[in-house]
């Protein structure tokens, strides 16, 4: 056990010492949660067989997906990392929309396989079938789980924020529902090896409410991606603040027309403005300028900034 603190502490400290770019800082802790999975993925399928707990078996399958998901945004983040050419004048940002949307998928069918199995379970011990009841091996599983991708969730969580990247977001919620899951394997196995066969039940019992979580998790991230990729307009109260932001100049006295969406990681605003007929063309062209550095200041460099001036009629 000394060991295992060890390896997760150095673990831990070799993610949050990365100080890199925004694609090798994905890559970086992507490939840490990797190397967590995989642990996982052998540990869990082993206590589950050996341990004789159904919960277990499903939340290493839920580690499987994990794994399989770690390789999907390895992939699109490369992809949409690359800049725009002839064929995509916006870049490639969408793929990682894409690649939100693949996760969020596994992520639900991940889900409706755990709480499908689990009610099976729990049917077959209505019926008066009695189940197996998990060994002590499953239990010291289920809490390394617990203990692991809750350090994954955190630190991936972080670097998503920091480098505003929604795939490694949506793998960061794939961490927490499998900590999740494994709280909910640990109460039922735990429940089931401490009161004995008669509460055997808890296992599939913990394996369907943890499904529940699994399920609503990948609903919100699908709704999310799909509205990106139908080209959905940014938050009204963000669209406020652009509208503020370019409000500052004092020669613009009107705003129209205004489109926002999201490209990947990063925004594309269009907008036609306002200003005094009686300004050159070269004042004109020096406030636009001016708003969209502003703009770009604001949400990033990568923001597409598209702004159309017209006089004040």
């Amino acid at each position: 056990m000394r060991q295992l603190a060890f390896f997760v502490i150095r673990l831990v400290n070799v993610i949050k010492e990365i100080a890199m770019n925004r694609e090798k800082r994905i890559y970086q802790v992507t490939i840490a949660g990797s190397i967590i999975n995989a642990i996982l993925l052998v540990v869990k399928f082993a206590a589950g067989i050996l341990g004789h707990s159904s919960a277990m078996i499903a939340d290493a399958v839920h580690s499987l997906s994990d794994f399989i998901t770690d390789v999907i945004v390895v992939v699109f983040v490369k992809l949409s990392a690359k800049p725009a050419d002839a064929n995509h004048d916006y870049g490639h940002g969408k793929y990682e929309t894409v690649a939100t949307s693949l996760v969020a998928m596994a992520l639900f069918a991940v889900g409706v396989m755990l709480g499908w199995n689990g009610i099976k379970s729990i049917i077959l011990y209505m019926r008066g079938e009695t189940l197996a009841s998990p060994d002590v091996i499953a239990l010291w599983a289920a809490l390394l789980s617990v203990m692991l991708k809750e350090i994954a969730f955190r630190v991936t969580k972080n670097v998503s924020d920091e480098v505003s990247s929604q795939a490694l977001e949506a793998n960061a919620w794939h961490h927490r529902s499998d900590a999740l899951s494994s709280i909910g394997t640990t109460v039922g196995i735990g429940g089931a090896v401490l009161l004995g066969d008669k509460w055997a039940v808890l296992d599939p019992v913990a394996a369907v409410f943890v499904s529940v979580f699994i399920i609503y998790m990948s609903f919100k991230l699908i709704c999310r991606a799909t509205g990106e990729l139908l080209e959905e307009s940014l938050p009204q109260e963000t669209e406020q603040h652009i509208e503020s932001i370019v409000y500052c100049d004092k020669k613009v006295k009107d705003i129209h027309n205004l489109y926002t969406r999201r490209i990947g990681n990063s925004i594309a605003i269009e907008m036609h403005l306002r200003l005094p007929g009686n300004i050159t063309l070269e004042e004109a062209h020096k406030h636009a300028t001016d708003i969209e550095n502003n703009l770009k200041s604001e949400y990033g460099e990568c923001t597409h900034v598209m702004l159309h001036v017209e006089p004040i009629k």
